[in-house]
């Protein structure tokens, strides 16, 4: 984390940079977010759960004990996460050192339902990483992909918690009419 302080104020601005790691040891895959969960990191970490879950991989542990705070896309893709384990008959996802704030965050949407979470769990093992090279997208590519990232996780957190369909409808209807544009503005 970052500080600095505003010229001619008292206010201090604090920036948190964000990392997602990720590692497997035995049959679980770890992942450890620093910083912020944000759309920014959604759309990697979909892809990856995604290519785990290929490879056979049916456990999920996320530790949160160096994260500062979570957005709602980041939050629905981890929901994602959880309902396709649940759709091959595995889970839940385990969110592990999340503390009290995230854990609010978390219930908040209704997703102390379908996670199991441990507040204060033990430290993620020492984990082999995984070396991976995304090509990177146009900028128009990469706008579409993360609009499609952003619906997914709200229609996620819909689908885990009834009462977010109206809390996030004017969202999915917003994403859902920007990537009607997108696609036929092309």
């Amino acid at each position: 984390m970052e500080s600095t302080s505003l010229p001619g104020s008292n206010c201090l601005v604090l920036t948190v940079d964000s990392s997602v790691q990720v590692g497997v040891c035995g049959p679980t895959v770890w992942v450890k977010v620093e910083g912020k969960g944000s759309f920014l990191n959604s759309d990697n970490l979909k892809e990856f759960a995604r290519r785990m879950l290929d490879r056979g991989y049916r456990e999920f542990a996320v530790d949160l004990a160096d994260c500062a705070m979570m957005d709602s896309t980041f939050m629905g893709t981890l929901a994602r996460v959880e309902l396709w384990l649940k759709e091959i008959g595995h889970g839940p996802l385990h969110i592990v050192r999340c503390g009290s704030h995230n854990q609010q965050l978390l219930s908040g949407l209704g997703l102390d339902r379908i996670f199991d979470i441990d507040a204060n769990g033990g430290s993620p093992p020492d984990c082999s990483r995984f070396e991976q090279t995304l090509a990177a997208p146009s900028p128009e590519e990469q706008k579409k992909t993360q609009t499609k990232t952003m619906l997914d996780a709200h229609e996620a957190l819909c689908e885990a918690s009834p009462e977010n369909v109206l809390r996030f409808k004017d969202v999915v209807d917003f994403l859902r009419q920007e990537l009607h544009y997108t696609t036929h503005s092309k």
